[in-house]
């Protein structure tokens, strides 16, 4: 396949996929995999998740990380290695980057029935008393998100050549988390280091991710030819990447782009930025063992053979969350 380089990352339509024809399905299936084989970004419209549950949801979050530091302090357990709950600002680092990136964040895991098997293996969800909007709205908006990820992985289990359904076993239930991230005003830029940025580049650990529009510019997408390349969702899009997990599994067939948010211009600095992206995870028990059909003589094989709860345990030693 040739390969291209986007100005802009490529807009699909799920209903195409979800609704449409044999026809469309096929089309969206084949732009969703040169998409993901050449950048691994693309803007969805068509999806599950309403305009104004995303914004009455940013909302919440704003509400939520304007509470003092020691309100939300409550809600940060280091035992939990930033999987529930609170996460203060300095916590996190890109994996191979030392300097914390500048930003706090909350995090919502699965809802799983009481009686159910994995339940014992996830923590419970902490809600903030002084934010009671918050619980229904992040249920009601992972639950959407998370509809809308099964849809998409069914496409690219298609554009692999697998059964349409070989993720959904996997994913039903699985370890995703809701991130509401806050990105503080930068006071004394002159104050910080010369390499803190809001989030260095790296790529997500999950299958994929979704994105509702964040509430300021400053996502960029590394290109292939070494080019920074600007994303932004607008209403009623969601920017779906694919992470390392399938990059990992598919053997880099599916590419897992690099990507940062970097700091606003001067006469922006004094301002938040807000984004709530949805990492859909699947099951620990997972094996992300590179796929057959994706290793041959001229792609030979990249990566040991690990679990997703292994890789996820790694992972979150590298960037700081998880303490050893």
């Amino acid at each position: 396949m040739s390969k291209k380089l986007y100005n802009e990352i490529p807009s699909l339509n799920l209903e195409d996929f979800t609704t449409g024809t044999e026809e469309t399905k096929a089309q969206f299936v084949k732009e969703l995999g040169e998409a993901y084989n050449n950048i691994g970004f693309v803007a969805i419209k068509g999806h599950y998740l309403s305009d104004d549950l995303s914004q009455k949801l940013y909302a919440a979050v704003e509400n939520f990380f304007n509470l003092s530091t020691e309100q939300k302090k409550a809600y940060e357990k280091e035992e939990l290695a930033g999987q529930r709950g609170y996460t203060s600002k300095g916590k996190e680092q890109a994996k191979g980057h030392k300097v914390p990136d500048l930003k706090e964040f909350y995090q919502v895991g699965q809802f799983v029935p009481e009686d159910h098997e994995l339940k014992k293996d996830y923590p419970d969800n902490l809600w903030p008393s002084e934010v009671p909007e918050l619980a229904a709205l992040a249920k009601d908006a992972y639950q959407k998100l998370e509809k809308t990820g099964f849809e998409m992985l069914r496409a690219i289990a298609l554009y692999l050549g697998l059964d349409e359904n070989y993720f959904d076993s996997e994913v039903t239930y699985g370890n995703s988390i809701l991130r509401a991230i806050h990105y503080p005003p930068i006071e004394n830029p002159e104050d910080l280091p010369a390499d803190a940025v809001r989030a260095a580049q790296h790529g997500d650990i999950n299958l994929i991710t979704l994105l509702m529009g964040a509430s300021a510019d400053g996502l960029q997408v590394l290109r292939r030819d070494g080019e920074w390349i600007p994303i932004t969702a607008l209403p009623n899009q969601l920017v779906v990447n694919v992470g390392d997990m399938l990059a990992r599994l598919t053997n880099d067939k599916l590419k897992s782009t690099i990507h940062r948010v970097v700091n606003p211009p001067k006469d922006q600095m004094k301002k938040s930025r807000y984004s709530i992206p949805f990492f859909m995870h699947p099951k620990s028990s997972m094996d992300l063992t590179c796929l057959d059909s994706c290793v041959d003589a001229d792609n030979p094989k990249k990566y040991d053979d690990m679990s997703a709860g292994e890789f996820l345990q790694e992972r979150l030693a590298e960037i700081g969350l998880l303490k050893k």
